[in-house]
């Protein structure tokens, strides 16, 4: 591939322009979000991925997000003020930086820092004083010190003084439009108070209210306690469901009930598992180095395993249920509701339907997938399998739903080999997990 295009999409050239700039490394779910809130604030922007197919994806809108926010999009990039590049030094033209990089996990559920190391080194070593750097991804107690903060300082780049660092992290919710970014509070933690301010001043057009913290450390530890909240509360919820329907109960219903009190109770529904970029990864950047220092967490240690542990159990009850109807495993056919890890959205990341398909697969189960948001998926083993796009009652020995997008219930509720994992169809020839 050429040089020239394999750098850049838009041929315009990346020097400072007049008016303030920031540079938004990594233009996922959480970094073009937060370049459209910026752009609408009046802020010119440089949008920086390395990937040249999301920098297409993106230039054709093809991207999963709210028709307001595409739209918004498009009046950005064709009006100027959201300019797109490949090109990491592309940060050296900015006033600011804000890293949006993602921070997954491995195989082995470990975390995965190399995009945040790499997108971090990047950053120092094209960084000029004035400038001020913001880290959002969701990481390690001590990241910003370690890849920021240290590595400037190496280059006579002294925080407070030469450059502004801090760390923000990211609140972003996908899927739910009743939560918009611009509502939702930010917590900022300054590596000085100077620093602290100036990243204040960046994010509050962006933000419904800024809290700041004392440290950098104390703003990435909140966002690692906020998701491992989430991540008990979530686990409990599938407990408690696995209790309510032995006793044959609706486990919503108990839920909705409980849920009236006001307060002490913030209610958590159960399902068939945690999945996308967050709750099923961010607690093990808070476990893994808690680990390697010899103190134990166990109740978010027992929480993340119950989570890990919980599409294995769907997929246990589907095979029960075709045992049940003296369906041999080898010649059943099963349909999997749902590759997108919620509904809403087309990302299928850590998905709970993706990893039941594949148990469902493993046992010798023919397994075909349907979902309106995901066209296909990949096995691990490679396989491609493609979402129906019009399954009718009986084509298949079961039917796992374990995400709702709005429009399945329809053709679901003429179905008589339902397995639930939602909770949530309101007809009664559903099983629940």
């Amino acid at each position: 591939m050429p040089e020239a295009r394999a750098l850049t999409v838009d041929p315009a050239p990346l020097a400072p322009p007049a008016a303030p700039t920031v540079a938004v490394v990594g233009l996922g779910y959480v970094g073009l979000p937060t370049a459209l809130a910026l752009h609408d604030a009046g802020t010119p922007v440089i949008g920086i991925d390395v990937s040249e197919q999301r920098l297409v994806a993106i230039r054709a809108a093809d991207v999963d997000l709210p028709a307001g926010d595409a739209d918004r999009l498009g009046g950005a990039l064709d009006g100027g003020g959201l300019r797109l590049s490949s090109i990491p030094a592309a940060v050296a033209a900015a006033d600011a930086v804000i890293v949006c990089v993602p921070t997954p996990v491995d195989a082995q559920r470990r975390p995965d820092p190399r995009a945040l190391r790499a997108a971090c080194a990047n950053v120092v070593a094209n960084a000029r004083p004035g400038q001020t750097i913001v880290l959002t991804s969701t990481t390690y107690v001590g990241s910003t010190r370690e890849l920021l903060l240290d590595p400037l300082a190496e280059r006579e780049l002294h925080a407070g003084e030469d450059v502004f660092v801090a760390f923000a992290p990211e609140r972003i919710l996908p899927g739910d439009p009743t939560v918009e970014q611009r509502t939702v509070p930010r917590v900022v933690g300054g590596a000085t108070p100077r620093c602290a301010e100036r990243a204040a001043e960046l994010l509050q057009p962006t933000a419904g209210l800024i809290h700041r913290v004392s440290s950098l450390e104390a703003a990435e530890l909140t966002k690692l306690y906020e998701n491992t909240f989430r991540a008990v509360n979530l686990a409990f919820a599938n407990e408690m469901a696995s209790v309510s329907t032995h006793l044959g109960l609706d486990p919503v219903e108990i839920v909705d009930a409980a849920a009236t009190k006001p307060y002490g109770f913030l209610a958590h529904y159960p399902g068939p598992g945690v999945g996308g970029h967050c709750i099923p990864v961010d607690p093990h950047y808070l476990l893994d180095p808690l680990h390697g220092d010899g103190l134990r967490a166990p109740i978010a240690e027992a929480a993340m395993i119950a989570i890990a542990e919980r599409p294995g159990q769907v997929a246990a009850r589907a095979l029960a249920l075709l045992r049940e109807r003296a369906v041999s495993w080898d010649e059943a056919t099963a349909l999997v509701v749902g590759m997108a890890y919620k509904p809403g959205v087309a990302d299928a990341r850590e998905s709970p339907g993706l990893e039941i398909a594949e148990l469902l697969r493993e046992a010798g189960v023919d397994v075909a997938c349907h979902d309106p948001r995901v066209a296909q998926v990949r096995f691990a083993d490679g396989t491609v399998l493609r979402s129906v796009p019009r399954p009718t009652a009986g084509m298949f020995d079961v039917v796992v739903v374990t995400a709702l997008h709005g429009g399945e219930r329809a053709w679901l509720a003429d179905c008589d080999n339902v397995l639930d994992a939602t909770y949530r169809l309101p007809f009664g020839n559903r099983t629940l997990v």
